[in-house]
């Protein structure tokens, strides 16, 4: 009796534990499960919403070398989107109102060229980490008016032009990459630079110099 009452002790003891190494078993496979397709599913839902930030704006490759320009603020808002591919990768589209242009500073006074543009940069989307995103691809812009201003120091003139050129003649081609911070579900801070491709003026000389616009940006976007 003795030697079946120590058997059967020994049975349940060996049953208890591997009863606890099969639950403790199952609850590691179910929290890494968990942990492993969370960012999965959050990732494949497709989300929409809209950013707005700040323009510092510039030239680069004026016709003229003596031809300088010195930056512009302007400000940038529209609409985003973030529609996933395959993980880590997602097509991000977006259409934005834009400020772009250029200072400049001479003896002879300031002049300010304020240009208005409708962006709609076609990027990619790289998940490179649980907050940290990169965005690369090409932009196509449209010109919407420009606005010139020129300070003498004694008058201020200011003449704003609705572009007549043909339609094909104020697009512009450019490429974008930028960065993306995740602040939280659905909100992301993001800085990206966008050099325009084409040239402002193809006919470009020392008294209208030709060049092509570069823009830093730095804004918030909120996707729902």
């Amino acid at each position: 009796m003795k030697k079946i009452f120590i058997l059967a002790i020994a049975l349940l003891v060996v049953g208890s534990v591997s009863a606890q190494r099969r639950y403790y078993g199952r609850t590691r496979r179910t929290v890494v499960t968990r942990v492993q397709t969370r960012p999965f599913n959050s990732f494949y839902q497709p989300k929409v919403g809209f950013t707005g930030g700040v323009n510092f704006a510039n030239t680069v490759g004026a016709y003229n070398s003596n031809y300088s320009t010195s930056n512009l603020t302007g400000f940038h808002a529209g609409i985003i989107f973030d529609l996933p591919i395959l993980y880590p990768l997602s097509f991000a589209p977006e259409v934005l109102y834009s400020q772009k242009g250029h200072a400049t500073y001479t003896s002879d006074g300031n002049f300010t060229q304020r240009t208005n543009f409708i962006d709609v940069p076609l990027l990619a989307k790289f998940k490179v980490g649980p907050i940290f995103n990169i965005y690369l691809g090409p932009q196509f812009s449209y010109l919407l008016n420009t606005t010139n201003t020129y300070d003498n120091g004694f008058a201020i003139t200011s003449q704003q032009y609705y572009e007549n050129a043909h339609p094909i003649d104020r697009a512009v081609f450019a490429g974008v990459a930028g960065v993306g911070f995740d602040l939280g579900r659905n909100v992301e801070l993001r800085g990206r630079y966008t050099y325009d491709f084409s040239k402002t003026d193809y006919a470009g000389n020392t008294y209208v110099p030709a060049f092509r616009n570069q823009v830093w940006q730095i804004g918030l976007g909120f996707k729902f």
